[in-house]
């Protein structure tokens, strides 16, 4: 039995061929892929190519810097909510057996922020800042509970591929959004709107297929109360968990460079490469399906040789291209290395989901994805800061911004070192 979505630049297709060939539930396995073809199109638009640009240099405005380093803040207060508060939310969603509920609710708190960013004009950086805030908390979060679906819908030995499945057709996702955001950038307040309906659309075979939330012996105002109560004990029974601690650790750093690059690509091809708005979406609907062929082409490869091998590759594929960024002078010579970067985008999410789920006791998904988006997220506080802030100090020059984020990729690559591989023979 396929599932009847529709296709989208080949990777939908993909996804039925994937569902025939597997002896897993088709339908939950296909719903976790569209809600990541749906949630895509927030950060293609929002995060990447289009918002982001848009509040730093329209509604913020000025050369001096300034708005690149509200965008920064703004990344980061949003991305401090997330950390502080996921690790709480994912043990009382355990516990309360609301792990749906939660993914639903936020899942509209994003979209009304993205609707409300209709409101926006220049010189309304506040406001702008704030509706950000909200609509980015509510994506983030909403990710945490999504993730954690992972382990219940995929036997050890598939992971790989399906985290893998799940960021292509994301991608997938991310390339029809910039589609369809491209004719609608000169009347803007349509962008949002169709970023809201898009997301909205395509996340409903989630909520209707997904695993239900399971009856619990406490309720979600008492789990609440037994997850504040004890949440010390909560954070020391991770700590004891050595492989999973170190490689949060580990992930801490390098997912950091990440984020940073993803939040600040936008600013950076229009400020510092001259890049049109149009020719920002080109760029990165061309990322978009290099990152798609990415993660396809290393989701077996995750399984079989285990995702430290997949990820200490693309690292160092990121390494060498943030070096690379410091010295390149010419728009299309970024172009291309900005393709070649996002060959390892999507296998560098798709395989540090996979790694975490492989070191998650049963049970405890939810609970552990949060603290999964806690080093994510925390990390996440650090790197905008410190790219907003170098090119403050630099008089508005983002180049020494791209180093300061490369040294994040060499410390995750070292202290990954200390994390086993756990590799999983698959046929």
């Amino acid at each position: 039995m396929t599932i009847p979505y529709v296709a989208v630049g080949g990777a939908l297709p993909c996804l039925t061929i994937f569902l025939l060939r597997c002896a897993m539930n088709k339908k939950q396995v296909g719903a976790w892929a569209m809600f990541d073809f749906a949630n895509s199109v927030y950060p293609a638009v929002i995060t990447t190519a289009v918002f982001s640009a848009y509040y730093s240099g329209f509604v913020v405005g000025g050369d001096d810097g300034r708005g690149t380093q509200l965008w920064g803040w703004a990344v980061s207060a949003s991305a401090l909510i997330v950390a502080l508060t996921a690790p709480l939310l994912g043990a009382v969603a355990d516990r309360g057996g609301a792990r749906k509920k939660f993914m639903l609710f936020y899942t509209g708190l994003c979209l009304f922020g993205v609707t409300m960013f209709t409101t926006l004009d220049a010189g309304m950086a506040l406001q702008g800042f704030v509706l950000f805030v909200i609509a980015n908390v509510g994506f983030e979060s909403a990710i945490v509970f999504y993730n954690s679906f992972l382990p219940d819908i995929a036997p050890r030995e598939m992971q790989g591929r399906v985290s893998g499945l799940g960021f292509g057709v994301g991608y997938a996702g991310s390339a029809l959004g910039l589609l369809l955001a491209a004719p609608l950038v000169d009347t803007i307040e349509l962008v949002w709107i169709m970023v809201a309906l898009f997301f909205l659309v395509f996340s409903i075979p989630a909520f209707l297929y997904l695993p239900k939330d399971e009856p619990s012996e406490m309720s979600v105002p008492q789990a609440m109360g037994w997850g504040l109560t004890n949440f010390r004990s909560i954070v020391a029974e991770v700590w004891a968990l050595k492989d999973l601690r170190n490689f949060l650790i580990a992930f801490f750093f390098y997912i950091d460079g990440v984020l940073t690059i993803i939040v600040m690509a936008g600013p950076v091809a229009e400020e510092t490469f001259a890049f049109t708005p149009s020719e920002s979406i080109m760029l990165f609907l061309i990322v978009q399906l290099s990152a798609l062929a990415g993660a396809f082409a290393l989701a077996k490869p995750t399984d079989v040789w285990g995702p430290k091998t997949v990820l200490n590759g693309v690292l160092l594929l990121w390494i060498m291209a943030g070096v690379s960024a410091f010295f390149v002078q010419d728009k299309s010579v970024f172009f291309g290395l900005a393709v070649v970067a996002g060959f390892g985008l999507g296998s560098v999410q798709s395989a540090s989901r996979s790694y975490v789920s492989l070191l998650i006791p049963d049970g405890r998904e939810s609970e552990l994805f949060g603290f999964y988006a806690l080093c994510g997220k925390s990390s996440s506080t650090v790197g905008p800061i410190l790219f907003g802030t170098a090119t403050v100090m630099a008089g508005g020059n983002q180049r020494p911004s791209f180093l300061v984020i490369t040294v994040m990729f060499v410390i995750g690559l070292f202290l990954l070192r200390k994390v086993p591989n756990p590799r999983v023979l698959a046929s």
